[in-house]
């Protein structure tokens, strides 16, 4: 049974600046909530008991949003607003939250690896907070355990990308051994334009076997002198097979501010209360913007 998740948070979210100064990128909301509470949900959806967050410096209000607020509360039912408080505490207890920091930025990698300790010898997930997947009949991670009770293997999510953005990604090729599944034959990070093994993008969310971290230890720095999770997982397909789950459902890349924003508004448009004003701000913009090209 895999009962672990790994969240890397340690990235200083510098294309969001100045609004990650002082707030950590994994803060900032999708509409009403912490974009990283998108991914516990994920996480604690599929069954997992117990999260490690990979922290840095100023990262302090992630441990704060998934602790209890006594105060605030107390507050709340104070003003009759017990459904409120009752969401404030549900989000404390939902699971069981470590952290442990990440002293230097060296990547991905050595992010993941930072969570050896706490890991063991147990398969387990890694969850990317860049990265929000829609909906299929059961989320994603879910997907990835009940595909490794049947493969006893690392599996990686991954999301077909436009040929001319194969450069912007990890890319993995292979051969299809099921619908949706492929067994990788090649993995390249960030691969030159035209030289990309396929157009398969690694994105955020991983089911990882403990031998990882052995490959991750053994890792040289790779592209921007970081060491690279792609790197490792190169050097563990060679030991062992690697699959992929191609996903069809959806992403959203909320590590950029355009897909940020259209995280914002289909977010939006899935909520009752708050999609009919969403098609009428949009119509709105969209009629000033005609009126000003035809000016």
């Amino acid at each position: 049974m895999i009962r672990k998740a790994v969240i890397p948070a340690a990235g200083r979210g510098t294309r969001f600046l100045p609004a990650t100064k002082s707030m950590p990128k994994e803060m900032l909301p999708i509409l009403d909530k912490p974009s990283i509470q998108y991914v516990v949900e994920e996480a604690v959806d599929s069954g997992i008991e117990d999260i490690l967050f990979i922290t840095g410096r100023d990262k302090r209000a992630i441990e704060d949003h998934f602790d209890l607020s006594v105060e605030l509360e107390a507050a709340l039912r104070k003003s009759n607003k017990n459904e409120t408080a009752d969401s404030i505490r549900s989000i404390a207890e939902m699971v069981s939250v470590f952290y442990v920091r990440q002293k230097e930025a060296k990547g991905l990698g050595h992010a993941v690896g930072c969570a050896r300790r706490h890991v063991g010898d147990e398969p387990f997930i890694c969850l990317l907070g860049d990265d929000l997947l829609g909906d299929a009949d059961k989320p994603a991670t879910r997907m990835l355990m009940e595909l490794y009770e049947k493969l006893t293997a690392s599996i990686i999510v991954l999301v077909p990308v436009p040929p001319d953005q194969t450069h912007l990604y990890g890319i993995a090729g292979g051969e299809e051994v099921e619908p949706g599944v492929v067994r990788i034959d090649e993995m390249v990070e960030k691969p030159e334009p035209g030289s990309a093994p396929g157009n398969l993008a690694i994105v955020g969310r991983y089911l990882l076997t403990p031998e990882i971290f052995g490959e991750i230890e053994n890792t040289e720095p790779g592209r921007g002198g970081e060491i690279q999770l792609t790197d490792a997982l190169i050097s563990l397909r060679r030991k062992q097979p690697i699959y992929g789950l191609v996903w069809q459902w959806g992403r959203w890349d909320i590590g950029t501010v355009p897909g940020f924003l259209r995280a914002q508004i289909e977010f939006a448009l899935r909520r009752e209360d708050l999609h009919s004003g969403v098609i009428e701000s949009i119509r709105e913009i969209m009629a000033n913007l005609d009126k000003g090209e035809k000016r």
